[in-house]
């Protein structure tokens, strides 16, 4: 099979000529419902999600950024119907996290402002790999003092934790400290001008920030394995995944689109990728031993 390309076609269909378990990783996201037509095409979630399940490797990871569309005024449900789904054909929900964005559109009238879209992170299995970032300041030096954990009868009993008990030794006052894994919910500026490093995204009406598709290959994935978008659209998880030195496959249905990401590809040839440092590296998890 050949690899680092950009294809034309029906996702599902491509997929059927691709061999099981090829893929390491997958991060897309699908139509939301009617908001955006894609040149007619119908998007047949059964068989993407069977064919996706199919074309992963054991512990590969795929990452479903969805949000919810409302119809004759009330919401959906479609993530949610997804999820289980997903289920359904064989994945694990390892993880639900928030993709918080920093532009919204207009408030109704009639409910609060949606500022987010659901990251689903779906698992073959227990995940391979996993490379939590580390970039959240650390508040407080130290440990914490006695704490306790609340015992399925409602009972509270001493923490296990090594640390419990030796206090805390104050806040800290800037990077000195180290860093921490990020939280569940990620806040990522979107939107032209903000969410991509080249104008030509500006050409597709829905594409997701490169920060979001950085953050999800550097978690689940290694350098040099293989990591494919099944709604390719603009291109920014195929983009991403050459910068940081993966395989990769883009697959979507709309030919402008597809001419979009391949030029977006080219930005990318004879560039180096400099990542800021930290002083805490990311921690490798093998499968055997997540939780």
């Amino acid at each position: 099979m050949e690899v680092n390309r950009i294809i034309c076609g029906d996702n599902v269909e491509v997929m059927k000529g691709m061999p099981d378990a090829c893929l390491d990783m997958t991060c897309q996201s699908p139509p939301y419902g009617g908001i955006r037509l894609y040149q007619g095409y119908s998007f047949r979630f059964r068989e993407t999600a069977e064919q996706l399940f199919r074309v992963m490797k054991p512990g590969a990871v795929c990452v479903w950024v969805c949000g919810d569309t409302v119809e004759r005024g009330f919401k959906t449900a479609d993530p949610f119907k997804q999820v289980l789904g997903f289920r359904e054909v064989g994945f694990d929900l390892y993880d639900t996290m928030i993709y918080e964005r920093t532009g919204t559109s207009f408030p109704t009238k009639a409910r609060y402002t949606q500022c987010f879209d659901f990251m689903f992170i779906f698992s073959k299995g227990k995940p391979k790999t996993i490379n939590l970032i580390r970039d959240v300041p650390k508040r407080w030096q130290g440990a914490w003092g006695s704490t306790t954990q609340r015992q399925k009868d409602g009972s509270l009993k001493p923490s296990n934790a090594k640390n419990n008990g030796m206090g805390k030794s104050g806040p800290a006052v800037g990077a000195e400290y180290g860093y921490r894994a990020r939280d569940t919910i990620w806040k990522i500026c979107n939107g032209a001008g903000f969410g991509h490093t080249d104008e030509l995204a500006k050409q597709h009406p829905a594409s997701y920030p490169e920060e979001l598709a950085r953050g999800h290959i550097e978690t689940w994935s290694l350098p040099g394995e293989f990591v494919a978008d099944v709604f390719n659209g603009s291109g920014t998880t195929t983009k991403m995944a050459k910068l940081l030195g993966r395989q990769y496959i883009g697959i979507d249905c709309a030919a402008e689109y597809c001419a979009i990401a391949e030029a977006r590809l080219k930005l990318v040839e004879g560039k180096e990728l400099h990542e800021e440092k930290t002083k805490e590296e990311p921690i490798s998890v093998q499968a055997d031993s997540v939780d």
